[in-house]
This record gives structure tokens, sequence and C-alpha cells, in this order.
């Protein structure tokens, strides 16, 4: 075998173009939904959505607290519920 890894790619490439074209003039259909089902699978892995879900998602609490009335024994809670406690979200108001 004496071709380069350039003649071996453009061949692969043009194998990939003519399966395609003829698979597209035989089943549309079938490979319209196969590219459908390919970008959904793969646009929310490189969506910019997908980071700021993920950072919402880490800044609200899993378990929200149950109220309670302060007698003042509980530092830990808040005495009034819009009562600032827990990480800020002031990034989130930026966006």
């Amino acid at each position: 075998m004496s071709t380069s890894a350039a003649e071996a790619t453009t061949d692969n490439m043009a194998a990939v173009g003519a399966f395609l074209k003829n698979a597209w003039n035989k089943e549309p259909v079938v490979l319209a939904s196969c590219a459908v089902g390919l970008m959904g699978t793969v646009l929310p892995l490189i969506s910019p959505f997908t980071k700021y879900a993920a950072m919402i998602n880490s800044s609200v609490p899993y378990n929200y607290p149950v109220p309670v009335r302060d007698d003042g024994n509980v530092p830990d809670v808040p005495a009034h519920p819009c009562e600032p406690k827990g990480p800020n979200l002031d990034w989130l108001k930026k966006l």
C-alpha cells in the first residue's frame, strides 16, 4: 500500500458521500429521521444553555426546608422567608 493518509481520508469521505447520496435517493425519510435523532443527541451537549442549566441546578437546593417558627435557638434557619441566606444568586440576575 503506497497510498498516503490524505488520499485514504479523501477516498473514505468520497465513500461516505456516495453512501449518503444513495441512502437519500432510496429512503429519504429514514435518513432525515436519523439526522434529527443525531442532532437531538448532540446539540444538548454543545449548547451554551447546558452550562447555565447546570449552574442553576447546582445553586437550587434539592430539599427545601420546612418552615419553622423561629424561637431564637435555631441560627441556621432564616427568621423570615425573604431573609437572604444561602448562596448568592446575583450571577443569575445578570444573565
